[in-house]
């Protein structure tokens, strides 16, 4: 409560003295210090006593019309200030205030704006005159008010001085949003231009076109009269009438004047009402007033022409007003009024449909040349100013043009020459995986087909085959949402499953040829073909899923081109997306190191090498997609992934399979159990007696010479051991093709092995 105690005070003692000003403190409404001081201008009392003549000194009146709503905006005002320094806001900080009556008078506002101009914790009061005022200190740092948009004005002129902060918490002149001439003022409330804007549109949805408008006689009144003035004629609406008040009038003076213009109006109407029935005649012709307030007198159309050297003047017709048409009475005036149309008067050309007028340097707007319209442009009329811009996402236009043209709609269509060349690429894929198939089941005892994998491990890799080259039909035909989503995991995850299997393959061939017993443990132990397949697709089949429910692909129209709009899969996420081949390129890497390792196996029946070649053909068509994927738009985006897929799935079908297929069918003396057999055995043998050399090399080197005959009894050491590994290579082979050694064979063979 003490803190509303100190205004109350000094705005009481500022209405009971009747003194003239002694100090400028003496019309100080407010005060506390602080170390950061904020100014404030109220309008606490209507107007300044009115003096009996012209002011004789230069001294400020006494203040009469005490207004509490605004007394109480002071105290809002003090309030906020009390509590800001009351909180941690602003730490050590203390905000003090100074606030000044204006009395609703510019004079009163200005000399407390000087006062706030002046230098801080100076002895004399005094604004200094500085031509840079960075590091001047004035009184205050900031300025609360004014309310009236007139007083604001002119307080904001004198502190644009130092660009001291303005806020106005009333003045809602538009002119005050010219940041130019007033650059530090702010305010709490929307220009007048939007209260005009909304006065405005009221009428026009009100149906009104015949109004009349009061405004006072300020900075405020003005602007807002010509602003909406501006509005109501844009909206086809009719000012009647236009009544400027005087300023700071009180309540009942307005109320008084309204009352005299409502008046004033009326009889205004009633004389008006008498003008708008007027009829009189003259010379037989009958004029009256129609409904706009115009006279239907109409127009004489005469022609200047010069005759042996005189000037004579001819009527030629008369223009009818209300029928816009010229009236002709004679055939000779008929035809000089048609020949006027001979006579042309123009400084340029008329621009045709398609061109636009280009100003050259002339003062005159009716000189001109014609230029043409650029591209996606148009002009639909002569003489146009300027060409108008198509709609370039939809349509395009050629130069020149006087229409704009719909973009065709573009994608890699089912009847394109590529596409169906591609199809057929797909569907003899497809043929010769369904021919495999057959082949092998044919042949499902021999031991080609055994030495495969079994039929069980082909057909999921030919299904694979099967599921990538019919992968290739949904990247044709007009993207769908679904076959956006759905070709890419198609695709994906068949192939991750076809490198699976291919994987376990090279795994098995390199186990059941190698003779390092801890390689071989190691890679019995890596053995488990069922769960790394499923591991190794369900890890594709995760990555997919999560690409298809935060990213999925998605129809986009790509309007980047000038003439056509090309409809595209969006991949949604290009991580994803890079993500799914990568995981793909990882799996047939470690294909192909494994494969690599076995490429000197029996021959016949040697799948190591012709994978390894298969890997090299993925990863040659895969790396050459990317920067040709990369660089590539239009419709044919699409066929860039397509010929990749079938590149790299005829690869690995025709290594994997067509070797196999080529002993099948034209070397069938290769396929037997006794051919097999023989070529194991030698295989064996030859890599036993390598083994045996090395090992005779290795320890050779590493003893002592310590015997009479130390290599003898090397020799005969490797020997056994080679012997104890062919063996086991043998026995191997056999267990894995389920095939028994046949009874044709020597016995002393079998027991040397």
């Amino acid at each position: 409560m003490a803190l509303l105690i100190i205004p109350i005070t000094c705005f009481g003692s500022t209405l009971v003295t009747s003194q003239p000003c002694q100090t400028p403190d003496d019309f100080v409404a407010a005060t506390s210090p602080g170390h950061i001081m904020i100014g404030g201008l109220f309008a606490i009392h209507e107007k300044m006593l009115p003096s009996e003549d012209y002011p004789r000194r230069p001294e400020i009146q006494k203040c009469v019309g005490f207004e509490i709503s605004i007394f109480l905006q002071t105290l809002a005002m003090i309030h906020s200030i009390e509590m800001i320094n009351n909180s941690t806001l602003l730490s050590g900080v203390k905000l003090g205030y100074e606030i000044y009556d204006t009395c609703t008078e510019v004079t009163v506002a200005m000399a407390a704006t000087l006062r706030f101009l002046s230098k801080r914790n100076c002895s004399r009061e005094i604004v200094e005159f500085k031509c840079d005022y960075s590091s001047y200190m004035p009184r205050v740092k900031a300025v609360i008010g004014a309310g009236y948009s007139e007083i604001t004005m002119a307080v904001s002129r004198m502190l644009n001085l130092q660009l001291m902060p303005q806020v106005s918490y009333e003045s809602t002149a538009e002119i005050l949003s010219d940041k130019i001439r007033f650059p530090s003022f702010l305010r709490t409330v929307p220009s007048d231009f939007y209260q005009t804007k909304a006065m405005a549109h009221l009428i026009q949805k009100s149906g009104w076109n015949w109004i009349g408008i009061i405004a006072t006689d300020d900075d405020y009144g003005r602007l807002a009269l010509n602003t909406f003035a501006v509005q109501t004629a844009a909206n086809n609406v009719c000012i009647a009438f236009k009544e400027v008040l005087p300023a700071f009038l009180s309540d009942d003076t307005i109320e008084i004047r309204i009352n005299e213009t409502l008046e004033k109006i009326i009889a205004e109407a009633q004389l008006l009402d008498v003008l708008k029935n007027v009829t009189f005649t003259d010379e037989g012709n009958s004029f009256h007033f129609d409904a706009h307030g115009d006279m239907n007198t109409g127009y004489d159309v005469v022609l200047w022409k010069e005759i042996g050297g005189h000037m004579t003047i001819t009527k030629m017709a008369q223009y009818d007003l209300r029928n816009d048409v010229f009236i002709i009475t004679d055939q000779e005036t008929k035809n000089e009024f048609r020949n006027l149309k001979q006579i042309r008067s123009k400084c340029s050309k008329e621009c045709s449909p398609g061109q636009m007028k280009k100003t050259t340097r002339s003062q005159h707007i009716c000189c001109y040349e014609c230029v043409d319209c650029p591209e996606n442009h148009y002009s639909n009329q002569t003489d146009m100013d300027h060409c108008l811009l198509c709609n370039n996402e939809t349509h395009w236009a050629p130069v020149r043009s006087t229409r704009c043209f719909e973009k065709e709609v573009e994608y890699l269509n089912w009847n394109d020459s590529l596409a169906i060349l591609l199809l057929a690429l797909s569907l003899l894929g497809i043929i010769l995986v369904l021919a495999i198939g057959i082949i092998f089941t044919r042949n499902l005892n021999t031991p080609i087909v055994k030495s495969s994998g079994g039929l069980l491990v082909c057909y999921v890799i030919l299904l694979c085959h099967v599921l990538n080259f019919a992968s290739t039909g949904f990247f044709i035909g007009e993207p769908q949402d679904f076959t956006c989503k759905t070709r890419q995991t198609v695709f994906g995850v068949s192939f991750t499953l076809c490198i699976s299997c291919i994987l376990m393959k090279s795994l098995k061939i390199l186990l059941a040829f190698s003779f390092d017993p801890k390689l071989q443990n190691f890679l019995k132990c890596l053995y488990k073909p069922i769960p790394i397949i499923f591991t190794c697709t369900g890890i594709q089949v995760v990555i997919c899923t999560i690409w298809l429910i935060f990213a999925a692909p998605a129809v986009e129209e790509n309007v980047s081109l000038p003439r056509v709009i090309i409809l595209e899969c969006e991949e949604g996420s290009v991580l994803a997306f890079g993500t799914m081949l990568g995981y793909i390129a990882i799996l047939a890497f470690i294909c192909f190191i494994f494969a690599f390792k076995g490429r000197k196996l029996p021959e016949h029946y040697n799948e190591a090498k012709f994978i390894t070649f298969g890997m090299l053909i993925y990863f040659i068509a895969w790396i050459t997609f990317i920067p040709i994927y990369a660089t590539t738009f239009g419709k044919y985006l699409p066929a860039v992934e397509i010929i990749v897929i079938l590149i790299s799935n005829y690869g690995i079908l025709c290594c994997t399979f067509f070797p196999k297929c080529y002993i099948i069918l034209c070397k069938q003396e290769a396929n037997t159990k006794s051919a097999f057999l023989k070529m194991i055995y030698s295989y064996s043998s030859h890599t036993a007696s390598s083994l045996a050399i090395s090992h005779v090399s290795l320890d050779s080197t590493n003893s002592s010479i310590t015997t009479t005959n130390p290599s003898s009894s090397g020799k005969s050491a490797a020997w056994q051991e080679s012997k104890d590994l062919q063996a086991q290579a043998f026995a191997h082979i056999c267990r894995e093709n389920a095939i028994s050694v046949p009874k044709i064979l020597p016995r002393k063979r079998i027991s040397s092995i």
